[in-house]
């Protein structure tokens, strides 16, 4: 059987669109959100440690931008089930050609995309619609003495959100800028 992904590379090195492919019909339809054989080349040989799902319900609310340092590090699948965000993966690994570049795309239970976020990159999203819906397929636990977090609106990075940014959390809100001190993470 022919793989239901196709997977696509971005201007980041490492970070991939996949698009997904749902078998419809006039019922609805069936959509495989990730498979271990047609992905094994992009998880190479990671595991599933941990799904999530988190519902946000306001649109503009901005989460992140969120990482985990080694031996935590971890790859992240994330797909919009409901709703939509536009998702953001900024490139914090010290020895890459696209060190602190940022790449944003719409995923909605719409247009059948998730992202593919490895190891080295901070992650998050704004909210486009009300009450969406996000997947994570992990390939690490969460640690909370792992976990780091960059602000989102970091001036050294100067993501373009499509919205006016909304609620965001205390931590997110609290994190720091980047200085000059930080070099990056170490790649995987």
């Amino acid at each position: 059987m022919a793989s239901r992904f196709t997977v696509l590379d971005t201007p980041l090195d490492g970070l991939r669109l996949i698009e997904r492919m749902p078998a419809k019909d006039d019922r609805g339809y069936f959509e495989r959100l990730f498979c271990e054989m047609d992905l094994r080349d992009v998880f190479d040989t990671r595991t599933i440690s941990q799904i999530n799902c988190s519902v946000t319900k306001e649109v503009g609310a901005v989460r992140g931008l969120h990482f985990q340092l080694s031996p935590n590090a971890e790859m992240k699948l994330v797909s919009c089930t409901r709703g939509e965000i536009f998702d953001v993966a900024v490139d914090i690994r010290r020895s890459s050609r696209t060190f602190l570049q940022w790449f944003g795309v719409s995923l909605s239970e719409d247009n059948a995309r998730s992202l593919l976020i490895p190891e080295g990159f901070a992650h998050g999203f704004q909210v486009m619609r009300p009450d969406s819906q996000i997947l994570y397929v992990n390939t690490a636990p969460y640690s909370s003495v792992h976990e780091r977090v960059i602000n989102a609106v970091d001036p050294r990075i100067a993501i373009s959100w499509p919205l006016s940014i909304g609620r965001r959390s205390d931590r997110d809100v609290s994190a720091p800028m980047l200085d000059d001190s930080f070099l990056g993470v170490p790649a995987e």
